[in-house]
């Protein structure tokens, strides 16, 4: 038998140095050339009901969008949309137990087929299909998120914030709601 590369021999992974063993785990958990999980650039911090509501009519939510939220959270947005304007929704959302959480939100407000959660960094999702697009990050995530919004998103496609601007990008317009300002963008034509 041919000298073994650590495939079926138990031995041959014994044999390794701690260090290896550690670093050999991690490259068949991930597979040649993945990269380990992203850990999220802000934490979940739930927007208030009377937020999501007006985020919702600023962006004239009606029952032939498909709104897009990154960062999702518990999905209290999409569902929303679904819910009171009859639209579809999909969710962008890294942590894997907050997408859990989502689905089972979704199922207990009774819009589970009408809403998808993905657990995926949101600068990687593909999030061509949304006709309107949420938000509650940080500043400087919505800087590093505008070229892929203006990249991917079609012109028309609405675009609506919690609390943070989009720095010399102008919005169409903003309001205030119990202190939190929200802000509505449109994608222009190219």
């Amino acid at each position: 038998m041919a000298a073994d590369s650590g495939g079926a021999d138990p031995r041959y992974h014994q044999n390794l140095m701690p260090s290896m063993r550690i670093a050999l785990a991690l490259f068949l958990s991930f597979g040649a050339g993945a990269q380990a999980p992203r850990t999220p650039d802000v934490h979940f911090v739930p927007t208030p009901a009377a937020v999501v509501d007006a985020m919702l009519k600023l962006a004239n939510i009606t029952a032939s969008d498909v709104v897009y939220d990154l960062g999702s959270g518990d999905g209290r947005i999409v569902i929303a949309a679904a819910q009171k304007f009859g639209a579809r929704g999909v969710g962008i959302e890294l942590d894997s137990r907050l997408v859990d959480q989502a689905n089972q939100n979704a199922r207990k407000a009774g819009v589970a087929d009408k809403v998808t959660f993905l657990s995926v960094d949101l600068f990687k999702a593909d999030i061509s299909q949304a006709t309107v697009v949420t938000l509650y990050l940080l500043r400087s995530i919505n800087l590093r998120l505008q070229p892929k919004l203006m990249r991917e998103l079609k012109p028309g496609t609405r675009v609506v914030s919690h609390r943070f601007d989009m720095g010399d990008w102008k919005p169409d317009q903003e309001l205030t709601v119990r202190g939190a300002r929200v802000y509505l963008w449109t994608i222009p034509t190219r």
